[in-house]
């Protein structure tokens, strides 16, 4: 014989019958969630500290804030951080585009382009952009004149001005770094992709251009922006080869006026708003290049704002 069960769905009230018997139905379940006191405890003691430096600069003597808000907007600084600008944006381009050429001779099955390029990327990296800078600068000392037959010919100290030691001391300096990203990005694609287009018979020029470098591009533009980034901040090397970028402007001006702090102030602002606009390019340029690799793409800021806001107004419209 089989036993017959009366089935009732989970969410059912309870029958007649169980209440005729004084059946109690279960009251519902309370979770009280765990109380980490270390978390508040340490977030008190970072805020304090916080608060104590905060305190410590707002109360200093010698620093005179005002003299920072009236320096934000001068003509020299906004010139200097132009220049800045510049310099990086060029730098940036250079290291970019000898990057991808390095990068292509290290993969190369020749070996002598694949050992040249070996050797600047041993070279550029282990020395640091400083001593770069002073070589490009003081390249005359050795080159009393720049002689290319009769294609151009001039004294070295006019051809290498400040402008010029900058932008190739940090140019080539970051295109060994920049060889070493496009490098990793061009092994990441499979080399099945360079087999069937070579099946399809395409050179290997076309290869790259075409197929392998627009795949690699998810790997290499992530850590292109984190580069132009820093690279924003080590151009204030160049206060070393006289070139007039955002650092040396504050300092003049803060030596002539006796705010040196001050204008230090001045210059990591107009760092801080430089590297934040770029950040945010960085985002949406790498959001895009993902597409391709992530079904669900991570909102943007604005979306998450708007996000917020709709869970605040159910919240209020529940209440």
């Amino acid at each position: 014989m089989t036993d017959k069960f009366d089935k009732e769905p989970a969410d059912a009230k309870p029958s007649a019958a169980v209440s005729k018997e004084g059946g109690i139905p279960p009251e519902a379940i309370k979770a009280i969630p765990v109380r980490h006191y270390g978390r508040w405890v340490s977030g008190v003691v970072v805020l304090a500290l916080v608060a104590l430096l905060v305190n410590a600069f707002a109360t200093a003597e010698k620093i005179q804030w005002n003299a920072v808000g009236d320096y934000v907007f001068d003509p020299t600084v906004l010139a200097g951080a132009g220049r800045t600008l510049l310099i990086s944006v060029l730098a940036m381009v250079m290291g970019v585009v000898l990057g991808v050429i390095l990068a292509v001779m290290r993969l190369s099955k020749n070996p002598v382009t694949s050992w040249v390029a070996w050797v600047y990327i041993w070279f550029f990296r282990g020395t640091p952009v400083y001593v770069q800078l002073l070589l490009w600068f003081n390249l005359a000392l050795i080159f009393p004149v720049l002689n290319l037959g009769p294609i151009y010919k001039d004294e070295m100290v006019d051809v290498m001005t400040p402008f010029m030691a900058a932008l190739l001391g940090l140019g080539l300096n970051e295109a060994a770094y920049m060889a070493e990203i496009c490098r990793a990005g061009l092994m990441a694609v499979d080399e099945g992709q360079t087999e069937a287009s070579h099946a399809l018979g395409m050179s290997h020029a076309k290869t790259l251009r075409r197929i392998v470098i627009p795949q690699a591009m998810r790997v290499i533009v992530p850590p292109t922006g984190n580069e132009f980034i820093n690279m924003l901040k080590t151009s204030s090397l160049v206060y070393a080869v006289t070139y007039n970028e955002l650092l040396r402007a504050t300092s003049t001006i803060g030596s002539t006026s006796y705010a040196v702090m001050e204008m230090l102030f001045v210059a990591c602002i107009w760092y801080l708003v430089m590297t934040s606009v770029f950040s945010v390019f960085q985002y949406y340029l790498e959001r895009r290049y993902a597409r391709g690799s992530t079904r669900n793409l991570p909102p943007t800021p604005w979306q998450r704002i708007k996000v917020n806001m709709m869970a605040f107004s159910r919240e209020r419209g529940g209440a």
